[in-house]
């Protein structure tokens, strides 16, 4: 019988060395994008779509880079403090990286970066456990979108119908989500049957660097409370 692959020991000090070698890549990559680019911005993320953001990422690749991953080493490689920044000010930057944010480094004008972010909107299946952003009813009465093929399914989703001379039927009203309430699984299954989309990838603009100036774009937030994060 062949030995499992999975069972072949693996020595933990290449592991570690790999680790470290792709930190130490990504660490040299942004610190080559700091001298290349003008600008550079931290920016937020909400509903993350990797397929939507890979195609907004490609659009941009002649003029800009796009960093996402640990924030902390994506912090070390600017700096985290005024002593070891490698620009002045970049310790500011480097604060503002944490939960779910990225950088982006352009040559683009700035007018041109606000547009873009400001305008970005990805609409999408919402995905089990988020939370609900409306809430989405369905009344009794015939389904007539789904087959009759469908009902066994749609009874192990929770709804409550039946079949009436080969069509669907809810026999009574029943709430697919509610707004302000995570997602079941059964909930998140139906609004993609439904093909309602309640999710919006959206980015929004934290801050903004360059050599002349460095601006905050974040409510609540002022220069003092980046020096003492």
């Amino acid at each position: 019988m062949p030995k499992s692959k999975r069972n072949r020991p693996v020595t933990l000090s290449k592991t570690k060395k790999k680790g470290r070698e792709h930190k130490e890549s990504i660490v040299n990559s942004i610190r080559d994008a700091v001298e290349k680019y003008n600008s550079i911005y931290v920016f937020s993320f909400e509903n993350m779509r990797n397929l939507k953001f890979k195609e907004f990422r490609e659009q941009h690749k002649l003029t800009s880079r796009f960093f996402l991953g640990s924030n902390k080493v994506m912090q070390v490689s600017l700096g985290r403090s005024a002593a070891d920044e490698i620009r002045p000010g970049l310790h500011k930057v480097s604060k503002l990286l944490c939960g779910d944010a990225g950088l982006f480094l352009t040559n683009l004008p700035r007018e041109e970066v606000e547009r873009l972010f400001n305008e970005y909107e990805e609409y999408d299946f919402a995905r089990t456990g988020t939370t609900a952003t409306e809430t989405v009813e369905l009344k009794e009465g015939p389904l007539e979108q789904f087959t009759h093929e469908m009902e066994p399914f749609l009874r192990k989703q929770g709804m409550p119908v039946r079949l009436n001379k080969g069509v669907i039927e809810l026999v009574s009203d029943f709430v697919v989500s509610e707004e302000g309430k995570p997602l079941s699984p059964e909930s998140a299954r139906i609004l993609r049957l439904l093909g309602t989309k309640t999710a919006t990838f959206k980015l929004h603009l934290i801050c903004r660097w360059s050599p002349e100036d460095f601006e905050l774009y974040r409510e609540g937030l002022d220069d003092s409370d980046v020096e003492s994060a």
